[in-house]
């Protein structure tokens, strides 16, 4: 029994030396001590250099431990757009969402708005950077669609904000792209041979995205749908607006312009 007891004691006694050299050995989070605007500062670093995911974690950690002021509340903003340049767009997206719900009267709320508009419109460069270089009318038209109106509001609400010019620029070149998303659905309908089809996509895109410039193609598919439906009246109203608006030559088309494009 005795020496039961002293084996027993004996395996305390060498699991807690073990503990306790894990525990020394155990790396000390270099961020303990630190202050919020240490914190804050330390994130900020990281941002900057590229380092997006340690700038994400620490922003979460300043505001984990100190939830309250100013530094906490810029973290909030910051860690969506840490997010937003790790390319998490779902995270960057609820950041900001997060960021709105929690101040809707900050003064950067604005630059919220900007960024959710951002994050659905995948590019980060700037927008004339890129006109050349990717083609949006080939993605998803609904996140297309999303991120024009995540800039709409913030041209809406905020009309002097230092992001309304850009959110401008991006929701023109938005709405050209989801009007020729709508243009290459109705030639790809003319090439079926699916005439009602085409009309009325093209007249979809002529009610919705007046003004785009996709407009007068709009009108050459509806021209050659309505002839191959025997529909010449439209046809013919639909060559006159044309050509006023875009000369004689525009009406020179014929089905097989779209069947070979």
């Amino acid at each position: 029994m005795q020496n039961l007891f002293i084996t027993v004691k004996l395996a305390v006694t060498i699991l807690s030396f073990l503990f306790l050299i894990s525990c020394s050995s155990s790396p000390k989070d270099p961020t303990e001590d630190k202050s919020a605007a240490e914190l804050y500062a330390i994130a900020k670093e990281q941002l900057d250099s590229g380092n997006f995911s340690l700038a994400i974690e620490n922003y979460e950690t300043l505001e984990s431990r100190y939830p309250f002021g100013v530094y906490a509340i810029q973290a909030q903003l910051d860690v969506a757009y840490a997010y937003y340049l790790y390319d998490e767009p779902e995270s960057a997206t609820a950041a900001a969402d997060r960021f709105i719900k929690l101040h809707p009267r900050h003064e950067s709320v604005d630059y919220a708005y900007y960024l959710k508009g951002l994050v659905n419109f995948g590019l980060q460069d700037s927008i004339m950077d890129k006109f050349h270089t990717r083609d949006l009318a080939d993605y998803d038209k609904s996140i297309m669609q999303q991120s024009y109106q995540d800039f709409s509001v913030l041209v809406n609400r905020f009309p002097d904000s230092e992001y309304a010019p850009d959110a401008i620029k991006r929701m023109a070149y938005l709405r050209n792209q989801m009007a020729r998303a709508e243009i290459k659905i109705a030639e790809f309908y003319l090439s079926r041979r699916a005439w009602i089809a085409a009309a009325n996509r093209a007249k979809a895109l002529l009610e919705t995205y007046q003004g785009s410039a996709s407009v007068k193609r709009a009108l050459q598919v509806q021209i050659i749908a309505y002839e191959q439906l025997q529909l010449n009246d439209l046809a013919e109203d639909t060559r006159r607006v044309l050509i006023y608006n875009y000369g004689e030559a525009a009406a020179n088309i014929k089905l097989e312009d779209f069947i070979s494009s």
